[in-house]
């Protein structure tokens, strides 16, 4: 009823403007095709072309007049301003901006933090709303990892403690090895399954503390056109700890190494004397 009272509304006003419905059960093509991933989608087409982002304001007709006179307004300016300006770059430039200004990625921003037992587990991400029908099973489950780490983060220990990591080999530092990774898939039915395996490491050098590094594997997982994809992170913690400390040589390791030098050393050289008494013996004729 909404969009009928909205294209009446229109219609009275009589604002250049068409409003058109689309049922992506049948036209199920082209609404994979424009990427449409929720119902309903209300999306401003300008010269057939389709201008981003979607409407995603209230659904009343007041609020749909309202957003259908503001883009007729600024419609009509930039025209009358391209009219005004003969310059062809300035207008070139002006319609970039403008394009640009109106992009926005179709995706979802996700962070936080879970507090989970020492035992293996999963978590995942997969496509809902309470403001929209979603057609999960079209989700495209494409995914950057910004960043993912387990217990608490090397930036945030005390200065103490990061002064003593800047000296660690950077083998013992996988604390966050998949952060700023793009997983791409590029049909539907798809999605990026993680499998990572934590290891704890405990630091002896100076300070005692405990961190954990882990390693990850990915594997591109296929559903069929009924099931709903989901990016999943499964986590195992390895039995198994790692222990970096540093050792320092005792004082008789030193007297040892000494004492073997010049053992070593007068060995040697009493073979040398050995072998120039030899050589240069006076033989008796």
């Amino acid at each position: 009823p909404t969009w009928e009272k909205f294209a009446e509304e229109v219609e009275q006003r009589k604002m250049p403007v068409k409003i058109v419905t689309v049922d992506c059960v049948q036209e199920a093509q082209l609404c994979r095709d424009m990427k449409v991933m929720a119902f309903p989608t209300l999306r401003w087409f300008q010269d057939g072309k389709a201008e981003l982002p979607d409407y995603r304001s209230d659904r009343t007709v007041a609020a749909l007049v309202q957003y259908t006179e503001r883009k007729l307004m600024i419609s009509a300016k930039f025209q009358d301003w391209e009219s005004k300006n003969k310059d062809p770059n300035v207008n070139q430039k002006m319609k970039s901006m403008m394009e640009n200004s109106k992009v926005e990625p179709p995706g979802c921003q996700v962070s936080g933090s879970l507090l989970v037992n020492r035992v293996p587990g999963n978590f995942h991400i997969l496509a809902r709303s309470v403001n929209h029908n979603l057609n999960a099973a079209m989700t495209n489950l494409t995914h950057r990892v910004n960043h993912l780490s387990f217990g608490t983060q090397p930036k945030h220990l005390p200065r103490s403690k990061s002064r003593v990591l800047k000296h660690i080999p950077d083998s013992l530092k996988k604390f966050y090895p998949i952060d700023h990774v793009m997983y791409k898939s590029n049909q539907y039915h798809q999605a990026f399954h993680h499998y990572i395996k934590v290891v704890s490491t405990r630091f002896k050098v100076g300070s005692d503390f405990t961190l954990y590094q882990f390693i990850e594997q990915s594997q591109l997982v296929f559903y069929d056109a009924t099931s709903i994809p989901e990016a999943k992170f499964s986590y195992d913690l390895s039995p198994m700890s790692v222990l970096v400390e540093k050792e320092e040589r005792k004082w008789y390791d030193y007297l040892t190494s000494l004492f073997a030098i010049i053992g070593g050393t007068f060995t040697t050289l009493g073979l040398i004397d050995a072998t120039l008494f030899k050589v240069f013996k006076p033989k008796k004729l």
